[in-house]
């Protein structure tokens, strides 16, 4: 039994290998029953602990000491300070020493201590499958998705919003402590038109039938094509029903879909206010894929809350979103992906129109004061995700090292929130303050100095912790 406990020690405060062993004591967190069983629970487990490694602290309070904090929202690191982690949250920081019986303590020997990273763009279920394997064994690619979401968590991204694809699933086993991984903020499956960006049907699939069958893509829920308000309502509640924290249309062409040209607007204002109008009833919002300055300002004007991309827009639609206060999530995305799509391909020429528009979208986002979000919209590619942190570094092209962080830290944090009630981690996210959930990196050398360091997450990120649980300590 203590040879057991033994192994499960190593992989929840050193976590050296990948097992999954370490999901026993999360499990406890979030089993059911009388929410009082479970620190009950917990404490029993921390007792075992005890016992199989002479350890003298109790899993649920970790005391990081000596650190320096980046907190998420300002330029510079704090003085030598104290941070008290209990259970989940946040409990105490302090310049001055913290009493703390039987807590874990952490030296820091004046490492940084920050928020964990979150990745406002990402496709949790796309990224280690091919195009071609993405609707096909739905049960495979969540056991591919599974493995990428541990070695996302690995990657110091304790967070990400999923804006398209069927990860209620995987949301759920890492919610439930099965398997290691980052909150999710899923959106389901994306809600395209006909030959939209998102309708990878094939021409076999048609003439569609409004009461037809429905076709692979939309059966996984990868992407489901909608073609009136009516069909809208009824696919936005849909995946609000799953369990969506906000919903995904795409409201322009887009690159990776083979029948969607860039210049089109794909949905009409009635169907995107369809959208609006369900999202506003369940008390969230509505994100739109737009490239073009047409697509952006009608969706916009439809009452959408953020736009995703909008790298082809002019400055008179950037000083409109400006003026709205709409979000625009933007990605610095690596010429490695733009080559990702072979040459030759509609795809191809698609990447080449738009990554041109990647600087000058930035500049615009800048000039206009607009609200900015950072993701990657890594697709297709397990090689790319593994530069999670490098795409993130890249934005020092147009910020400081100290405005990328506050970007991928707290300023994502706050568009999260838009979700409102439909939020299923309700507390402060991206954000090293009292009450603030325990998602917390220990970095070896100062990010806002060098923000190379999160590139390089295996060297550089001592410690990983996620919802008060360490996943990572090489301190040991």
């Amino acid at each position: 039994m203590f040879g057991g406990f033994m192994e499960l020690h190593g992989h929840v405060w050193s976590a050296r290998g990948q097992s999954s062993s370490w999901t026993l004591l999360r499990s406890f967190k979030v089993m059911p029953g009388p929410a009082k069983m479970r620190p009950v629970a917990r404490k029993w487990l921390a007792a075992a602990f005890l016992l199989a490694s002479g350890e003298i602290a109790a899993a649920d309070d970790v005391l990081f000491e000596g650190v320096r904090i980046f907190d998420g929202k300002g330029a510079e690191l704090s003085a030598s300070s104290n941070v008290l982690v209990k259970d989940n949250r946040i409990a105490r920081i302090s310049t001055d020493p913290i009493d703390a019986e039987g807590a874990l303590r952490i030296a820091g020997n004046g490492r940084t201590l920050m928020p964990g990273l979150i990745d406002a763009h990402w496709h949790a279920m796309l990224i280690r499958v091919t195009p071609a394997e993405a609707f096909g064994d739905i049960g495979y690619t969540t056991l591919l998705a599974g493995a990428e979401a541990t070695d996302t968590l690995m990657r110091g991204f304790t967070t990400v919003r999923d804006v398209g694809g069927p990860a209620f699933s995987l949301k759920r086993a890492i919610d439930e402590g099965i398997i290691a991984g980052p909150r999710i903020y899923p959106s389901g499956a994306m809600i395209t038109v006909t030959s939209g960006h998102g309708d990878f049907r094939s021409f076999t699939d048609l003439p569609r039938a409004s009461d037809g069958p429905l076709t692979r893509m939309e059966v996984v829920g990868g992407s489901i094509v909608v073609d009136s308000p009516d069909e809208v309502r009824m696919r936005v509640r849909e995946q609000f029903m799953q369990g969506a924290t906000q919903v995904k249309l795409t409201a322009g062409g887009g690159v990776s879909s083979p029948h969607s040209p860039l210049d089109v607007t794909t949905f009409t204002e009635a169907e995107l206010r369809a959208a609006v109008e369900i999202a506003d009833n369940w008390h969230t919002y509505v994100v739109a894929h737009a490239f073009t300055s047409e697509a952006v300002r009608l969706a916009a004007l439809s009452g959408v809350k953020c736009i995703e991309h909008g790298f082809l827009m002019d400055e008179d639609t950037a000083r409109l979103l400006a003026e709205r206060g709409v979000w625009l999530s933007l990605q610095p995305l690596p010429e490695m992906l733009r080559q990702g799509f072979p040459k030759g391909t509609v795809q191809r020429a698609k990447a080449d129109a738009v990554w041109p528009g990647i600087e000058r979208a930035y500049r615009l986002a800048k000039k206009y004061k607009i609200k900015t979000a950072w993701g990657t919209d890594v697709l297709f590619s397990a090689a790319l995700a593994k530069q999670q942190g490098a795409i993130l570094a890249s934005l020092t092209r147009w910020y400081t090292p100290a405005e990328a962080l506050v970007m991928a830290t707290g300023t994502n944090a706050e568009l999260l929130a838009l979700s409102g009630p439909r939020n299923p981690y309700p507390g402060k996210l991206g954000v090293v303050e009292e009450g603030a959930f325990a998602d917390l990196l220990l970095v070896e050398g100062n990010p806002l100095e060098n923000i190379e360091l999160v590139a390089d997450p295996e060297t550089n990120f001592k410690i990983i912790m996620k919802d008060g649980v360490i996943h990572k300590n090489t301190l040991r």
